[in-house]
């Protein structure tokens, strides 16, 4: 009874956030400079065109009153229509959505196992040299900077050996001919490795740090000592005792990396010509596309105040401690 209580006073305050978020993100729009149409318009057309154009947008109204018409069209699940691609802002963020999750989802997990696994190892090793090389490779991972460790691996990767493409998802030349699934689905991984590659190193480093320092602090409990006590081998004492307490930041950490993942990591879909939602975001923002822009927003406030929910949910299921 008290955990459906404490979810329906968080999902209260997740409505109450989302909207003064939404409230926000449509008055910056409004009020950053530059103008949609002057980015939209053909050069040839008249003012009175221009002018007309305006108004259709709606863009001559009042602020007050596009936001009450915004949110009225928001409650019928109408998030407008992009002023560039002239289409709804829902059909665009669902055809993009899938590849975004695919890649981002995939490398967030991927560098999760493999960090958490290494963590681990690491701190149960503290002070060997495996740890140091672990801890230091770990260091040099956390710090990467994401556009020079990207174009580094596109320019050696891809543009000197040669051995994957310089971007996109698909080979067009493959996909129009009538070849079987399989190939298909090796043509998307092998577009994908390289974006796959880089976000992997990117994150990887977070998550073994964030694990050892989290089993360094656990393995001094009494329960641990008690175990050894009773003669337990070190790989159950590490995987069953003291790794489970562990996971709890790791947790947290995971839940809003895949949360955050939505938005695509604009820049590594941006060097990669990776056709997710973080590209579009960009394309949106640099073009004042008001409708297309804010709809990529809210969706990404949306997964992350939900992943919160979630992630404190899991905290009471994996420790028995934590009640609501």
């Amino acid at each position: 009874m008290r955990t459906q209580k404490f979810i329906f006073n968080k999902l209260i305050e997740i409505t109450i956030l989302f909207f003064i978020i939404l409230t926000v993100l449509f008055f910056l729009f409004r009020a950053a400079p530059g103008d949609p149409v002057t980015k939209m318009v053909d050069p040839t057309l008249t003012p009175e065109d221009i002018k007309l154009l305006i108004s259709q947008l709606g863009l001559d109204e009042p602020a007050w009153k596009q936001y009450i018409l915004y949110i009225k069209n928001f409650f019928t699940g109408n998030l407008g229509y992009s002023f560039h691609y002239g289409e709804p802002v829902s059909n665009i963020i669902l055809s993009r959505m899938p590849c975004t999750i695919l890649l981002f989802t995939t490398s967030t997990l991927l560098a999760a196992f493999v960090g958490v696994f290494l963590g681990k190892i690491s701190a149960w090793k503290k002070g060997s040299g495996l740890d140091n090389f672990l801890s230091i490779g770990a260091l040099l991972c956390h710090t990467l900077f994401i556009p020079w460790f990207a174009l580094l691996v596109l320019w050696i990767l891809a543009y000197k050996v040669g051995w994957f493409p310089l971007g996109g998802i698909i080979s067009p030349e493959l996909w129009i001919q009538d070849t079987s699934i399989f190939i298909k689905i090796l043509d998307v991984l092998h577009h994908m490795f390289l974006p796959l590659l880089t976000l992997f190193f990117i994150h990887i480093g977070s998550y073994l740090l964030l694990m050892r320092s989290s089993m360094l602090g656990v393995i001094k409990e009494e329960y641990i000592i008690t175990a050894r006590a009773k003669g337990l081998s070190d790989k159950v004492i590490r995987n069953k005792h003291a790794a489970r307490n562990a996971y709890l930041p790791v947790i947290t950490s995971v839940g809003l990396s895949l949360a955050f993942s939505i938005n695509g990591g604009a820049l590594t879909e941006q060097i990669f010509t990776w056709p997710g939602i973080g590209r579009e975001l960009i394309f949106a923002v640099s073009n004042n596309d008001y409708p297309l822009a804010q709809a990529c927003f809210l969706l990404i406030t949306a997964v992350v105040l939900i992943a919160n929910l979630i992630v404190d949910l899991l905290y009471a299921y994996m420790d028995p401690r934590i009640s609501y």
